[in-house]
């Protein structure tokens, strides 16, 4: 762990960490006009201007003001852009970008200075924690821009972009993997560890099999030319009333996809279908005559070394991502057999990285649950209302890619970059 390393050391990693978090995050807003940046896409979502002024307010509360004890630099911001000053769609006046960015630099530039004086080995875990929360928000300025483009029904430059994996053309898309009973170590205790992915801890699963890959956008295109969207067999009760609701009957970016398959039909088929809710998830795993893996059944595939008889925290072991092991930080998505120096000990492709995958699971505390770095940032989703999803996305940052990692949403959510994967008992 880096956290045994001499301070100065450890600081040297965070203010370089911070910086290049930062260029991505700056770097994202470069070509959005005014109007983008103010405007709420969907309920489920703040402005993405909102996001970017949340960033800058919640590293000078956690440093400035709570570690250093300085008072707060721009006190008329932290009504707007506390997370709890006000409802997201009263967040739609806000000030204009170039204040916001002088807002972000003067906070950083204010926090660089108190890193050089700070006790990091006591403070190392909240700053860490705050490089993977404004990765996270990122993320999900990316989603929003991604609305914006699908509602305003045109193709964002990137998409165009044809990554050299796409070449790869894979036949056995359907395999699955058989994972032994057994014992295995769940969670995280390592510096970086969020609140929710602590304490780690062993748990005894009996033997199943998983999908080696995500579900893909041609097998996927099998259930919606089956009727799978009109027939309630495949649906549960509550997935069959949301559809009733909703009238949907193709994934959120369906059209996008299709878009891409115009330019590559045979390896854009390939991609991991994404865009799509629990809901959608669920019934087509029942389609197929499998379900959604649990938490744990997803994160023993991806993370657990039966010879070593330990856990990795990446799927490939003990090294930080790089672009040869998963579809990180990107543009769009790429074939689920495009990185075969990512796999897990099992052999499974794509568990990090390209789309989110949903899980049977509830998200909730493990036992022994502590929250950091305060109550609301996991606590109050421990309420049955939400559903477990591992594994990143081609938009999440390297800062958020563990295979303990664990976010979650609503299972009705489809303005997300989730796929899934099944499993068979």
């Amino acid at each position: 762990m880096i956290s045994k390393l001499p301070a100065s050391s450890i600081k040297d990693y965070i203010a370089f960490a911070l910086e290049e978090c930062r260029n991505k995050t700056l770097s994202l807003f470069v070509d959005v006009d005014a109007a983008t940046f103010c405007s709420q896409a969907h309920h489920d979502f703040s402005p993405i201007g909102w996001h970017l002024g949340h960033i800058a307010y919640i590293e000078s509360f956690w440093i400035l003001e709570h570690c250093a004890g300085l008072p707060s630099l721009f006190p008329q911001y932290r009504k707007l852009f506390a997370a709890d000053g006000l409802p997201k769609s009263q967040r739609v006046q806000l000030p204009q970008i170039a204040e916001i960015i002088y807002y972000l630099k003067t906070v950083r530039s204010k926090v660089l200075e108190y890193l050089e004086v700070a006790d990091i080995l006591e403070q190392e875990r909240l700053w860490r924690f705050l490089i993977q929360h404004e990765s996270q928000h990122c993320e999900i300025v990316r989603m929003v821009l991604e609305l914006v483009n699908s509602q305003q029904s045109t193709v964002n430059s990137q998409q165009s972009i044809v990554h050299s994996q796409q070449s790869i053309v894979h036949s056995h898309v359907g395999e699955m993997v058989h994972i032994p009973a057994g014992e295995f170590e769940v969670g995280n205790n390592s510096m970086d560890a969020l609140d929710n992915e602590r304490p780690a801890h062993r748990i005894y699963l009996d033997s199943y099999w998983i999908d080696r890959y995500p579900v893909t956008c041609g097998e996927y295109q099998v259930f919606i030319e089956a009727g799978g969207y009109q027939n309630p067999e495949w649906w549960s009760v509550k997935g069959w009333q949301w559809l009733q609701t909703e009238q949907v009957t193709q994934p959120l970016y369906w059209n996008s996809d299709r878009l891409r398959r115009g330019v590559a039909h045979r390896t854009s088929n390939n991609h991991p279908v994404y865009g799509v809710s629990w809901y959608e998830a669920e019934a087509y795993s029942r389609f197929v005559g499998k379900r959604l893996p649990t938490e744990a059944e997803w994160e023993k595939a991806a993370s657990w070394d039966t010879k070593a008889n330990r856990r990795r925290i990446y799927p490939w072991g003990e090294d930080t991502p790089t672009p040869q092991h998963c579809n990180y930080d990107g543009f769009k998505t790429t074939p689920v057999n495009a990185y075969p120096q990512g796999q897990s000990a099992y052999g499974l492709y794509d568990t990090l990285g390209n789309v989110w995958e949903w899980t049977a699971s509830w998200f909730d505390g493990y036992q022994g649950f502590a929250s950091y770095p305060y109550k609301g940032y996991s606590q109050v989703y421990f309420d049955q209302k939400h559903r477990v999803l591992k594994g990143g996305s081609w938009a999440s940052r390297p800062w958020v890619l563990r295979s303990s990692f664990r976010n979650w949403y609503y299972p009705q959510v489809r303005q997300i970059f989730a796929g899934f994967r099944c499993v068979r008992d």
